[in-house]
C-alpha cells in the first residue's frame, strides 16, 4: 500500500513521520511533496528512504492513499493540479478542517471516488492525536484501513460527517483549550508562591495522572470528583468557587463557539 502526502507541514509532516515510525506502511512507500526543501530535507534525514519531491503530481502517481494537508484555501489549486494524475482506484483524503466532502467532489468534479475527510490535533506530532475521520464512496475494509493508520498515531474514531464539526471542537481546538488551562494553573501556581516552571510540571502531571486514572477505572468524571471532595474541605470550596465563576458554562460555551 502505497500512500502520498502533499504539504510537509505541522500536520502533513507529522503524519508522514508517524506513519514511518508505524507497522502498516513500508517507509519507501510513503511519498511527500513540499513547495520549499527545508520541511522535505529535515523528513529525509530521520528516515531516509520516505519519498521527498517538490512536485505534487509526481507525488500523487501510484499512490493508493492520497492525503491533503493542505490549508483550506490551497485545496482547489491542489486538487486541479493532481486530478489527472491520480491512479483510477486512489482514495483523496483531506485535512483542510471546514471543508465539506460535497465540496472536495466538486472541486474534484468526481462523485464516484472514494472520499475521506480527516481532522487530527496537533498532538499527532509526538503520535497522540484525537483524529476524526469520515467518509463517502468508501468501504468497511477501506474504513479500517484508514482507522488502523490513525490508530497509530494516537486514538482515531470514523463519525458521520455531521459530527465532525463537534469533533474539532473538543479536539482540534480542545487542546488549545487544554493548554490555556495549563497556562492558567501555572499562573495560579506561581500567585500560590512556586516557580512557574514547578507549577506547570506540577499542574502537567497532574492532568496526565487524572486521564490515566479515568482510562484505568473506565470512571465517571464526577465519581473521581467525589473521591477528593470532602464535605467542608478545601477542594468543594474551590470547586464551588470556579463554578462561581462560570467555569463549566464558560468551557461549554468555548467549545459551541468553535463548532
Amino acid at each position: 500500500m502505497k500512500i502520498s502526502i502533499i504539504g510537509a507541514g505541522n500536520m502533513g509532516g507529522a503524519t508522514a513521520r508517524g506513519i514511518a515510525q508505524g507497522t502498516i506502511i513500508s517507509t519507501n512507500d510513503i511519498a511527500i511533496s513540499n513547495p520549499s526543501k527545508g520541511k522535505l530535507n529535515a523528513i529525509k534525514a530521520d528516515f531516509p528512504d520516505i519519498i521527498v519531491t517538490q512536485d505534487n503530481k509526481e507525488c500523487v502517481k501510484n499512490a493508493d492513499w492520497v492525503i491533503l494537508a493542505v490549508k483550506p484555501w490551497k485545496l482547489q489549486e491542489v486538487i486541479d493540479e493532481i486530478r489527472e494524475c491520480l491512479a483510477h482506484g486512489a482514495i483523496l483524503c483531506s485535512m483542510a478542517g471546514g471543508v465539506s466532502i460535497q465540496k472536495i467532489e466538486e472541486m474534484l468534479n468526481d462523485s464516484k471516488r472514494p472520499i475521506y475527510q480527516i481532522i487530527p490535533n496537533t498532538a499527532i506530532a509526538v503520535r497522540q492525536s484525537m483524529t476524526f475521520i469520515a467518509s463517502k464512496n468508501s468501504t468497511s475494509e477501506k474504513d479500517q484501513q484508514i482507522l488502523d493508520i490513525f490508530k497509530e498515531l494516537g486514538e482515531a474514531m470514523l463519525v458521520e460527517e455531521r459530527l465532525m464539526g463537534a469533533g474539532m471542537a473538543l479536539a482540534s481546538c480542545g487542546i488549545a483549550y487544554a493548554f490555556r488551562y495549563i497556562r492558567a494553573a501555572t499562573e495560579g501556581g506561581v500567585e500560590l508562591g512556586l516557580y512557574a516552571r514547578d507549577a506547570q510540571h506540577i499542574v502537567q502531571q497532574t492532568l496526565k495522572g487524572a486521564v490515566e486514572l479515568l482510562e484505568a477505572t473506565n470512571g465517571h468524571p464526577e465519581a473521581e470528583i467525589d473521591k477528593v471532595t470532602t464535605p467542608g474541605g478545601i477542594t468543594i470550596r474551590g470547586l464551588n468557587a470556579m463554578e462561581q465563576n462560570g467555569f463549566s458554562n464558560i468551557v461549554i460555551q468555548g467549545l459551541k463557539a468553535s463548532k
